[in-house]
């Protein structure tokens, strides 16, 4: 599927949000489940209707199921050029401070205020093996944050409600994963021990280290390496 365009997301909300939201400049990027619309313009005439009430009939009139926040308010007064369907989303997400996100089911529209953060700790996980996980997964959005911190034991994970839930929910399914694996027990490497006699001394290599070196007479004193008796004739 080809790439779409993203370039709705203002820049002091850009800044504002850790330089997470991904700014079209004519640049590809990923766009969790890529959006289907039609090139063709998107011919809606406006002069003086609610918000939401625009954007459940853009749901409609695409044949896309579309959950819109409590939060998206509004009303739209004058004319929208006839602009592509994606465009005119951005451009009510750009005018009117929104967030969209679309999970291949739904399209979901939120207010830029309800941005969440949240902050997973990677214990039995590293961040790669999430960031491939979301990529299979089409969650992985360029325009919102989700980058680890120095050492990969932390990730930071900012946007819309539904992203960072998908995102937290990954998280718990790779972990719950990690921990229902059996655990392999640590072996401890054998130890090499050996004794080089050299004529009435010997030491005793440890490892490939020596530990100590004895005289015949320090064994004998031991009670070790005693001489044997004379046979009786």
């Amino acid at each position: 599927m080809p790439r779409l365009l993203i370039k709705f997301i203002p820049l002091n909300l850009w800044r504002l949000l850790c330089a997470g939201f991904f700014l079209s400049t004519g640049i590809h990027g990923t766009l969790g489940v890529p959006l289907s619309f039609p090139r063709t313009p998107y011919r809606y005439t406006v002069l003086d209707q609610d918000l939401a009430a625009v954007l459940q009939q853009f749901g409609n009139n695409l044949n896309i199921r579309i959950n819109i926040s409590s939060e998206v308010k509004g009303r739209i007064r004058g004319s929208m050029s006839n602009l592509p369907p994606l465009e005119f989303l951005d451009r009510l997400a750009n005018l009117y401070s929104l967030q969209w996100y679309y999970d291949g089911l739904v399209l979901y529209v939120s207010a830029a205020k309800e941005s969440q953060t949240r902050v997973l700790v990677l214990t039995s996980i590293r961040f790669d093996k999430l960031k491939k996980a979301l990529d299979k997964l089409e969650i992985s959005d360029d325009r919102y944050v989700m980058r680890p911190a120095p050492g990969d034991s932390l990730v930071l994970v900012s946007g819309p409600p539904r992203f960072t839930a998908l995102v937290e929910q990954t998280f718990n399914g790779l972990v719950a994963e990690a921990q229902a694996q059996p655990r392999v027990p640590e072996t401890q490497p054998s130890e090499s021990v050996l004794t080089l006699f050299r004529g009435s001394s010997s030491m005793v290599v440890r490892d490939g280290l020596p530990q100590a070196a004895y005289s015949s007479d320090v064994l004998q004193q031991d009670g070790v390496g005693e001489k044997p008796e004379p046979r009786q004739k």
